[in-house]
């Protein structure tokens, strides 16, 4: 078990506050919760005086139809979330690979590509799709996500083929191995872990983006909650809906970013992953075993 990090080494790249700088901090920390505890109440205050919480625009959530209504919302977003990642995920790698591709046509047509989609607005392709081409909402929508993220994944693909350490590559081509197996068995799986964290924040943006959806008339989680907001019969519910979906839509995005980081701390922790980005020896220092 290694000891805990002395003083010196913990303050290495700051000093160590004095009681003044201490005293100041803790005035700003009281000064910013009070400001904030202000805005919040403030904007409870308004909620209130507008009949926000009134029992008339929450009545709605209490009835099984509506419960329904929501779940199955939350049901088509997930499904359409989880088509986009899969695809996103497989043409980011296609395209990764195109982009890294020795023949220059395979390389130049790829990168077209994904500056193309990268460049358009996710909004204009699902509506390309679904008007233009006639494509239901579900394929529609999955497919201007796919397309966009997937651009964006082929980028973060290649850029962490490239951040693989260079000798790694050159090693494997000196014991006869082919372009395809140190792509497979040396850099890949590298990349693969070093971009984890990036590739889920993407999937969040992608999560996010299918809330587009309702636009479309895809009866996903939002469009659920746009057809409660604006019931009449139930004086228009509109922040009441706002405050019920948007936590879920928060936790979604919170248990994905978490997860990345749970996998970005598990990477630091693995000692493959430690080893594989040591740095090289220095000229003349001796091999193990004496080689």
């Amino acid at each position: 078990m290694s000891a805990a990090p002395s003083v010196a080494e913990s303050t290495a790249l700051y000093d160590i506050p004095g009681p003044r700088t201490r005293a100041r901090h803790r005035v700003y920390g009281i000064v910013s919760a009070a400001a904030i505890a202000v805005l919040l109440g403030w904007v409870v205050h308004l909620l209130f005086a507008t009949g926000q919480f009134t029992a008339t625009k929450w009545r709605p959530f209490a009835y099984q139809g509506i419960q329904d209504l929501l779940l199955r919302g939350l049901a088509h977003t997930l499904t359409a979330f989880a088509c986009a990642a899969v695809l996103s995920l497989a043409l980011g790698g296609v395209l990764a690979c195109g982009r890294l591709s020795a023949h220059p046509p395979v390389r130049w047509a790829a990168t077209a590509l994904v500056e193309f989609f990268r460049a358009m607005p996710v909004l204009v392709m699902i509506f390309f799709i679904f008007v233009a081409l006639q494509v239901r909402a579900l394929p529609a929508l999955v497919a201007g996500l796919t397309l966009y993220n997937g651009s964006v994944l082929a980028e973060v693909f290649r850029t962490g083929v490239n951040s693989v350490e260079r000798g790694q590559g050159e090693a494997a081509y000196a014991l006869g191995m082919r372009k395809t197996q140190v792509m497979t068995y040396v850099l890949v799986p590298q990349a693969v872990r070093a971009m984890l964290p990036t590739i889920i924040s993407q999937l969040v943006v992608a999560l996010k983006d299918t809330s587009l959806g309702y636009l479309i008339t895809y009866e996903e989680f939002l469009h659920a909650g746009k057809l409660i907001a604006s019931n009449l019969d139930y004086d228009l519910p509109f922040i009441p809906v706002v405050m019920v979906i948007s936590p879920i839509y928060i936790g979604m995005c919170m248990l994905l970013s978490w997860f990345a980081h749970w996998l970005a701390g598990r990477r630091r922790r693995v000692p493959g992953a430690e080893a594989a980005g040591a740095a090289p020896a220095a000229p003349g220092t001796p091999l193990p075993g004496g080689r």
